[in-house]
């Protein structure tokens, strides 16, 4: 990974090493960025290459964390709280974004911070994270004990496309109605339709939506 900051606003990036000395657009205040070239291999780069013999899901679990620090350390919207594990197999993440708490005379009441525990299981990755609201929500696919990712799971998915997938829950940007966990949340959607999303914001990083845009 190559770190730089923005030179127009200070805004900080890491971008993949292959899009050294391209063109950029900074999101934040619009200025023309070249990515500098990497000067020595990046520190999170060291354990992968020296983790090269151990087993399939080691590696794996090695490069969700870095993918997770890079994505989340320090994020505004979303934010790495916790990885436990060596390797890690348990992360607790922070949202700051605006979702529903509950309803109180059919009427929404929102919370702006959510906080949700993701569990990696020996069968990991072949079989999706276990994901559980450690606050209160309401949503169609969240109850107290989980949350519904296992239907859009793939083996090869990052773990850190799965916490924006969250977010995307939490916000109504994401929800299915058609088999809910939650039937009153399912309904109180279908009803208000023309309300959602609640949070309309884009959650992807500085570290995904730039790599993707590169010229």
């Amino acid at each position: 990974m190559i770190r730089f900051n923005c030179p127009g606003c200070g805004r900080k990036f890491h971008v993949p090493s292959r899009f050294a000395n391209r063109k950029a657009t900074c999101n934040t205040c619009g200025k023309s960025v070249v990515v500098p070239a990497a000067t020595e291999m990046d520190a999170y780069a060291r354990p992968l290459a020296a983790s090269a013999k151990l087993p399939v899901r080691t590696r794996r679990l090695i490069a969700d964390l870095q993918q997770m620090r890079d994505a989340f350390d320090g994020g505004r919207l979303i934010r790495l709280v916790e990885a436990r594990g060596d390797p890690a197999e348990m992360y607790r993440i922070e949202f700051n974004i605006r979702g529903i708490e509950t309803l109180k005379s059919n009427q929404p009441v929102y919370r702006n911070q959510h906080v949700a525990e993701i569990r990696l299981s020996s069968e990991y990755p072949r079989l999706a994270p276990a994901c559980r609201m450690i606050t209160p929500i309401f949503h169609p696919n969240i109850d107290p004990s989980a949350i519904c990712v296992g239907d859009h799971w793939a083996a090869g998915e990052r773990l850190a496309d799965l916490v924006v997938r969250i977010a995307q829950m939490i916000a109504y940007q994401a929800y299915n109605i058609k088999s809910p966990l939650n039937g009153e949340a399912a309904m109180w959607a279908d009803l208000n339709l023309d309300s959602l999303p609640i949070d309309g914001r884009d959650f992807y990083p500085p570290v995904f939506e730039h790599a993707a845009g590169m010229a």
